[in-house]
Order: structure tokens, then C-alpha cells, then sequence
């Protein structure tokens, strides 16, 4: 196996035990860790973060940690649900206690979606403008109607999950080895003010 170089936090943003986003996340997961990707899932149902407040959430004994696993991701792939036309209030607070430690990464935009999750997919690349982050610039998204026994059944999308999963990799590389470039360097550049 090759040696894992590139870090991925893989971000499960819906509240529900049994959800569409886990399987499809899980999948995803499991098949960039089988590509030589260091993968973490982190599962806000199981690892929370209290709701956000700016007084007193990063005093959350919770928060170091969590902190420590975003920073050390190259690559984040959020999942989440698609509730009324925008992201999981999971995926929002999660989302809102960080964007320091978000800059210069890509973000990997996942929705399970009866709509196409368009507007969804729309306010993570704000997210992602906001915070200095990068993004693919096309989504992913899936409804129930395309799994089955809890995986993908509809050919066009396995196709797409495999054209996620490998743009993933490779732009997430691309990215995190510039980033750690500008980090290092004096060039001047976005990251300039995230430098030690």
C-alpha cells in the first residue's frame, strides 16, 4: 500500500442513525483509505459539538480534539442532508466553529437530496469562499430512490462517485502539497497570514 500522504476528514453531517449520507460517506471513505488516503470519519452524532456560541464554544471540552482533526486534514468531505433546501443544523454548527483551520483546503461537497441539493451544494461553496477554502466546482448529490441494501444501485452515479472520489485524491494532493508550500515560503499569497 502506498504511503498515506494525504489526510481526509470525512464529516457525516446528518442527525440520523439510519441516513443516506453515512452509506454513501462510509463508501466513499472506505475506498480512499483502500487508495492509499489516511481517512478519518467524523460522526457529529457520535462526537458533538455543543451549539455554537462565540462566548463559549471553544471552551468546549470537545473542541480541542475535533480541532486537532480538522487541522490535520488536507481534504474535507462534508456530508450532509439536504433539510428545506439548505445543510443539517449538524453540519451547520460544526461549520461554524472553525475557519482558520479551514484555509487553503478543499472541501468535498456531498447531499442527499431529493432536489439535486443545488442550493445546498450553493451555500457550502459560500462557506468555503468565506473561509479561504477551496472547493470542487460540481457537487454530489444522491436521494434514496438511487441506493439499495445501503449502496449505490444507479450506474450513472457510481460513475460520478468514482470521478469524486479520484478528484478528491488527486486536486486534494495538488492543493494540500501548494499549500504546505505556501506555508513554508514567502511568496506573498492568501495563506501569507497563516504562517509561523
Amino acid at each position: 500500500m502506498p504511503e498515506k500522504s494525504l489526510n481526509i476528514l470525512a464529516v457525516m453531517g446528518s442527525p440520523k442513525n439510519k441516513s443516506i449520507t453515512r452509506a454513501v460517506l462510509v463508501h466513499l471513505a472506505e475506498n480512499l483509505a483502500a487508495d492509499g488516503c489516511a481517512v478519518d470519519i467524523l460522526d457529529l452524532q457520535t462526537d458533538p459539538l455543543p451549539l455554537y456560541s462565540p462566548d463559549t464554544a471553544h471552551d468546549a471540552p470537545e473542541f480541542k480534539t475535533i480541532q486537532a482533526r480538522v487541522e490535520r486534514a488536507d481534504v474535507i468531505i462534508l456530508g450532509t442532508p439536504d433539510y428545506h433546501g439548505s445543510i443539517s443544523s449538524t453540519l451547520k454548527n460544526f461549520l461554524d466553529y472553525f475557519w482558520y483551520e479551514f484555509a487553503g483546503k478543499l472541501f468535498v461537497p456531498m447531499v442527499a437530496s431529493h432536489e439535486k441539493g443545488l442550493t445546498v451544494i450553493d451555500q457550502l461553496r459560500t462557506v468555503a469562499r468565506q473561509c479561504y477554502a477551496w472547493i470542487l466546482p460540481y457537487g454530489f448529490s444522491f436521494a434514496e430512490s438511487d441506493l439499495k441494501d445501503g449502496l449505490l444501485h444507479n450506474e450513472t452515479l457510481k460513475k460520478r462517485l468514482e470521478m469524486l472520489r479520484r478528484d478528491a485524491r488527486v486536486y486534494g494532493q495538488l492543493i494540500a502539497d501548494q499549500r504546505r508550500a505556501d506555508l513554508s515560503g514567502a511568496d506573498p499569497c492568501f495563506m501569507a497570514r497563516h504562517r509561523k
